[in-house]
């Protein structure tokens, strides 16, 4: 199935939650000088703009990064959010107009070093099209493809270190027992490899079934990060929350997320929470 598009959920809450843990992954990873090599599973366009007709039938950045924007001065206090937000501003046509939001490429790219390499797949051709017409460096390489699948064929990598991101539409029940077979492999094959793995959160708790394969698969070293709008209705179908899962996390992680969240939660609304744990390595 390829019918997911994120344009229409560009900027949203589940935009902020998993951009700013891959942004805070990444500056921790930078701390060292040796190459990495980043994969992005699901890599979708590269960059949105906010006035197309897509986005703009749900507008979902208004209960995502609009308010954060907005709050950007006040954020500048809090080191991680000035720094995300700081380098939005990059991508903006008007430096005080939220006009664009950028995708997992994008956030990849303008941190990459020349030592380091870039891998994006993206399956859907015309979100494919779409990023392969983004500006990107020149060892950012664009593959039209299967994203799981690639991702096991580019291990082990050719650099000392790996980052990747698994960030399927789960339109599919199946994919959660697929990205959990995925990963696993991965880690067979890179042990010391760091994972992020996004999933929604859904009143039907289907992302239970990724947690417990990957529980019963061996895997302790793990963070786990979910932000809610809101406690599920009985009735309700759509996704209420996002989570994220690190796996191998630099260490930091965890404390400066914590800090982060505390002052994102406010802007989502009354409602919204955000928890965070570990399954600690035996």
């Amino acid at each position: 199935m390829l019918s997911y598009q994120h344009a229409y959920h560009a900027g949203n809450f589940a935009d902020v939650h998993k951009h700013s843990i891959l942004f805070a992954v990444v500056d921790l990873l930078l701390r060292k000088d040796s190459a990495i090599t980043y994969i992005d599973t699901h890599a979708g366009r590269g960059l949105y703009p906010l006035a197309s007709h897509e986005t703009l039938k749900l507008q979902e950045y208004r209960q995502g990064i609009e308010p954060l924007w907005r709050a950007r001065k006040t954020l500048a206090a809090e080191p991680l959010l000035h720094a995300w937000l700081s380098i939005l501003g990059d991508v903006q046509e008007a430096s005080d107009t939220l006009d664009h939001y950028p995708g997992s490429p994008w956030w990849l790219a303008r941190r990459l070093r020349t030592q380091d390499r870039q891998v994006m797949f993206e399956l859907h051709p015309g979100e494919h099209d779409h990023l392969a017409n983004q500006a990107l460096p020149k060892n950012a390489q664009r593959i039209h493809g299967d994203g799981l699948k690639g991702l096991i064929r580019q291990l082990p990598p050719s650099t000392p270190r790996l980052c990747a991101l698994i960030d399927p539409s789960y339109e599919r029940k199946a994919e959660y027992l697929e990205v959990a077979d995925t990963l696993l492999e991965a880690m067979r094959k890179t042990r010391h490899g760091v994972m992020l793995v996004w999933y929604p959160l859904l009143p039907a708790g289907r992302h239970q079934v990724l947690l417990d394969e990957l529980r019963e698969g061996g895997l302790r070293k793990i963070w786990r990060s979910e932000l809610s709008l809101r406690e599920p209705a009985v009735d309700e179908r759509g996704m209420y929350g996002s989570g994220m899962l690190v796996i191998n996390p630099p260490w930091g992680l965890d404390e400066r997320l914590a800090t982060a969240m505390a002052s994102v939660v406010p802007l989502l609304g009354s409602a919204s929470r955000h928890q965070a744990d570990w399954w600690v390595e035996e």
